[in-house]
């Protein structure tokens, strides 16, 4: 019965450290989406056909 607590706790630490990256690395890329966004927007004028 141990094996399967301590897997049970294993698995359950490695989700809430997966689940941490996954958010902080979402944040991130919708924090660069944005400035992006914002320059592109920004400099439009300058775009020339």
């Amino acid at each position: 019965m141990e094996k399967i607590y301590k897997t049970m706790r294993n698995t359950g630490a490695g989700c809430i450290v997966i689940g941490i990256i996954i958010a902080v690395t979402g944040l991130t890329v919708g924090v660069i989406s944005i400035i992006n966004g914002a320059l592109l927007l920004k400099r439009k004028s300058d775009i020339v056909f």
